[in-house]
């Protein structure tokens, strides 16, 4: 089984990233996934012990793999984000 055949799209999908807690952080993860899949999206927040990181939950709706692909290379290339998960 392919790796294509493991996904249905569209799909519903929880988007997540650990990045340093700014106040901008959440707003910048949610400018770059609106980009490419526009909505009303509130993330989940979840920050760290310390209050040095925050992870950021987004559900939304995706259309395809190649779209997963380019949200995730985009937002690990904010300078406030660690990793996407």
């Amino acid at each position: 089984m392919s790796e294509d055949e493991l996904w249905q799209f569209p799909c519903d999908f929880m988007f997540k990233a650990m990045a340093h807690a700014n106040r901008n952080a959440e707003d910048e993860i949610i400018t770059v996934i609106n980009r490419h899949i526009p909505g009303d999206y509130v993330a989940k927040l979840n920050h760290s012990k310390n209050g040095n990181y925050v992870a950021v939950t987004v559900n939304l709706m995706a259309t395809s793999k190649q779209q997963l692909d380019e949200i995730y290379l985009a937002v690990n290339e904010l300078d406030c984000v660690k990793v996407c998960l």
